[in-house]
């Protein structure tokens, strides 16, 4: 299993350890974790029992997860603020051992109150950043012509039209199979939780993926992957992340310049055209609409940044 081989060599006793691998089992068989999500979860894990095995002075078993104090649990979140994690990681890393413990409880295997006495570290208050319009039809641009290969840049324009004409992940349209093509109006996506929605094809992201597929020099079955590298199987998200970063070197754009950034534009493009909070929120697949409110904090700044340049008592 991905990830499984760090969690051996945690100083924790044989049961926890069985107990520590049919949970994640369990998150991939129940849950439908992703190989990235569940490496993370089981990186968390790891390093939450390397840092007990020590605090503890021994083998980490059942009963010592159940004796656990909130002091010890908020030492363990100050060890790793001292390694250099941030506010999010840190509230990953105690969601995940929130996660494993209520596996154990609801098991019968560890109970412990004391958890729910610790508090998830504070996060920072963050807006998305998102591209304006003709700095997202650049980039789009932008990795056509700077590929060496005429189909290598088709398909990455598809890539990239997909998170800013349709609101993908980039995660999401990576996922997708030559089978789902060609596409209709619509687009059944499956996103984070295995959540289903549905979102909109415009037609230039219909002509982008049919220009990338005339090109593309593999013969792609309806089960294989849609989007594929050089050796064809399929594309990389790193492969994404790295065109985009060359092209806004290129374009002078800021390292916010993402393939996310994207997915964040299209929200924000299609809030400052007259789009409803709650569509957007079907749109993206957020399971929250306090999420999606964001956005407007987005469109908000952007108006307060023209008005600090164009208005003659703003400049005053």
């Amino acid at each position: 299993m991905a990830g499984a081989g760090r969690i051996d060599s945690v100083p924790i006793n044989t049961p926890l350890r069985e107990a520590v691998a049919a949970w994640l089992e369990w998150l991939v068989g129940e849950r439908r974790f992703s190989r990235h999500t569940l490496d993370a979860y089981t990186r968390d894990l790891t390093t939450f029992f390397e840092f007990l095995g020590p605090h503890l002075g021994g083998l980490v078993s059942f009963s010592d997860l159940s004796a656990l104090r909130a002091a010890d649990f908020r030492s363990y979140l100050a060890a790793r603020r001292n390694d250099g994690l941030g506010p999010t990681s840190l509230a990953r890393g105690l969601s995940v051992v929130r996660g494993f413990f209520r596996y154990l409880d609801v098991h019968g295997l560890a109970h412990n109150p004391a958890l729910a006495a610790v508090h998830t570290p504070k996060q920072p208050h963050s807006v998305p950043k998102a591209l304006d319009v003709s700095d997202a039809k650049s980039v789009v641009n932008g990795v056509m012509e700077g590929s060496g290969e005429a189909w290598v840049g088709l398909r990455d324009a598809a890539v990239l039209l997909l998170a800013y004409g349709c609101g993908l992940r980039i995660s999401e349209a990576l996922s997708l199979n030559r089978g789902d093509v060609p596409l209709g109006r619509t687009l059944v996506i499956t996103g984070k939780g295995n959540k289903q929605r549905m979102v909109p094809v415009l037609p230039a992201v219909h002509d982008a993926v049919d220009a990338y597929l005339a090109q593309v020099p593999f013969g792609l079955e309806p089960a294989s992957p849609l989007f594929v590298g050089v050796r064809g199987k399929r594309l990389n998200a790193g492969v994404v992340q790295a065109k985009m970063r060359s092209v806004r070197r290129v374009l002078g754009l800021p390292d916010t310049a993402t393939p996310h950034a994207l997915r964040h534009s299209f929200a924000t493009h299609l809030l400052a055209g007259g789009g409803d909070l709650r569509t957007i929120q079907e749109l993206l697949g957020h399971a929250s609409l306090s999420t999606t409110q964001r956005y407007t904090e987005v469109d908000g700044a952007r108006l307060m940044e023209v008005y600090d340049s164009a208005h003659p008592r703003a400049r005053a």
